[in-house]
């Protein structure tokens, strides 16, 4: 399957972007999707999963109750819809999908990667 991440942008502290990924090449509704982040000079860390049919997610501490994931298989998409941002939370995320069924913070349990797209957050 083939990602294509999509929105990210430079936004002001406590403002809010929508990451969207849409694949192509294999059907969607059968993987597992997760985002991922990689801030400058950092590992790549996990940020938040779902699992192919929506029904399960869970995400990193560090962006519980702020950022949402969510899926439309109908359209081939997953979201990341991010509130009060941190400028803590600059760096250049990912999409990932897995042949799992409910997703991981694991990322060697990825099959496939999007490009990544830069989120960028001002004090």
């Amino acid at each position: 399957v083939q990602l294509q991440a999509s929105g990210g942008g430079l936004v002001q502290a406590g403002g809010s972007l929508r990451l969207s990924c849409a694949a192509s090449g294999r059907t969607f509704s059968n993987y597992a999707m997760g985002w991922f982040r990689q801030a400058p000079g950092k590992e790549r860390e996990f940020v938040a999963a779902i699992g192919w049919r929506g029904g399960i997610t869970f995400y990193a501490d560090a962006v519980k109750g702020r950022f949402t994931i969510s899926r439309d298989n109908a359209k081939n998409t997953v979201y990341l819809q991010m509130n009060s941002l941190k400028p803590e939370d600059t760096a250049v995320y990912y999409c990932a999908g897995s042949r799992g069924i409910a997703g991981s913070p694991n990322e060697y349990e990825y099959d496939y990667w999007g490009q990544g797209t830069l989120v960028t957050v001002s004090s």
